[in-house]
């Protein structure tokens, strides 16, 4: 018998959640063969099995969470060897301390097969890791090592005559739809969570029962929200999430997108010393045809070459910066499914034609979900235009190691003295938060007002 650990899928992800099994228990699989498809903080990725063996257990049933670390499949490995492990050796060759580590791991295994099992506080029946242990020989088996190298990938499969990522063909069967029913909206024609949402609602299929209040349905994709100019299409606001639509009044596990958001939001807490300035840029010289979420961008680079301390990395063990030459904005993007933080990379050197196709091209991909991870990490400095939505002033959360982030409220007309009388001016209210370890008040204040300066501009 042998048992496989859930590895790292991430860069250090405590958990991640499954989304579908492609085996069964008593299933004969080979090495590489995909066993299931698992639901990090922000992508799908497809487990391939590490031995070829039979399916001894299944440790989870879709919609648990299970610890990275934690006994995720049991098998029964056709002889000696699995994935990675070299074949028997003639026992009459093996030296005596070879033969006793042998002995020893196979006692080892036997007794962890009788010892009562502690169960966990997720969902998952599995066993948690333990902090310390060595890594195991099934660390990092996933297609690419995936632990070794962070990249986690949502894997566009082709089932029939359809293209579909594992998590909406998961949706797809959940919800009962005939996937080569639906028209697909995704780009290259991949069909989308969306897609099968509206084929069910449509009549073309019948939804699946109510599932049960201790695992609900989560979505697997949801449509970015934008609006039209003169409010710009990168969102960051409260959504009521999916989980919590039905008022059962049960207690329900966090998934997805929010348990990445919750852990984020946590750690922000408990790391940055904010402070936050508020102020009006008023935007009336605009000539027509202005991109908002450019001007903003770019206001963000005049902002940090003001004073680049604000596009920075701070460290508050060390109580060490790190001032970064170029400008990486990280776009706070709503979705029903919680918070997705795209990075917008050398913003400094992207004209307005190149700004709105990568707009584009990331609100499509965190639309299909499809961002790869690394897509979402590294940004430099921050902005949130919650204004798409609601408000007029806000303390933005700061993630670290950033040191700041900017957040544009909803555009409004003003009445703004001139020449003794008032005219009506448009304006975007403006909010900086800022690390008060990383950055002194007057430096926050001359780089907000290099943004207001650069945002009042014509063009």
């Amino acid at each position: 018998m042998k048992q496989f650990h859930l590895p790292d899928l991430g860069e250090g992800l405590p958990d991640a959640e499954i989304v579908e099994w492609h085996v069964k228990e008593g299933d004969h699989v080979t090495v590489d063969q995909p066993m299931v498809s698992m639901e990090t903080a922000k992508a799908v990725v497809d487990v391939p099995s590490p031995y070829t063996g039979t399916i001894v257990k299944l440790h989870g049933q879709p919609g648990d969470v299970i610890d990275t670390g934690a006994v995720l499949v049991t098998f029964d490995v056709d002889g000696a060897a699995g994935a990675g492990e070299t074949a028997p050796t003639d026992k009459a060759n093996e030296s005596p301390a070879t033969s006793a580590k042998e002995e020893i791991g196979d006692l080892i295994d036997e007794l962890e097969e009788t010892l009562p099992k502690v169960a966990p506080e997720v969902t998952s029946p599995a066993e948690p890791a333990k902090t310390g242990d060595k890594p195991r020989e099934d660390t990092g088996t996933v297609v690419g090592q995936m632990e070794a190298s962070g990249k986690v990938v949502s894997d566009v499969a082709t089932v029939g005559n359809v293209k579909v990522t594992p998590a909406v063909r998961a949706l797809a069967k959940k919800l009962k739809v005939d996937l080569n029913a639906v028209t697909p909206t995704g780009a290259g024609g991949v069909i989308t969570a969306r897609d099968v949402r509206l084929a069910a609602e449509s009549g073309q299929a019948q939804a699946a029962a109510t599932p049960s209040h201790n695992q609900p349905t989560q979505p697997a994709a949801a449509p970015v929200k934008t609006a039209a100019m003169p409010s710009a299409p990168v969102a960051k606001a409260p959504t009521t999430p999916a989980t919590t639509s039905e008022a059962s009044g049960e207690w329900q596990q966090v998934k997805g997108p929010r348990r990445s958001m919750a852990r984020a939001m946590a750690q922000a807490h408990a790391e940055v010393v904010p402070t936050t300035l508020m102020d009006d840029a008023d935007i009336n010289d605009w000539k027509p045809g202005q991109d908002i979420t450019y001007r903003l961008i770019r206001a963000l680079v005049a902002g940090s070459r003001a004073e680049p301390v604000m596009n920075a990395w701070f460290d508050g063990k060390k109580l060490a910066i790190r001032h970064i030459p170029h400008v990486d904005v990280g776009i706070a993007v709503d979705t029903p499914d919680g918070l997705f933080v795209p990075t917008l990379r050398n913003a400094d050197q992207l004209g307005p034609k190149e700004v709105r196709a990568a707009m584009n091209r990331i609100k499509e991909q965190v639309r299909n979900r499809s961002i790869p991870p690394e897509e979402m990490k590294d940004f430099t400095i921050m902005l949130s235009n919650f204004g798409v939505f609601a408000g007029r002033y806000a303390t933005p959360v700061v993630t670290p190691p950033c040191v700041c982030i900017v957040g544009a409220g909803k555009l409004r007309y003003d009445a703004i003295p001139v020449m003794g009388g008032f005219e009506a001016h448009r304006i975007i209210p403006i909010s900086l938060t800022f690390d008060h370890r990383a950055a002194t008040g007057g430096e926050a204040s001359r780089f907000l007002a290099a943004v207001l300066k650069d945002l009042s501009l014509p063009e």
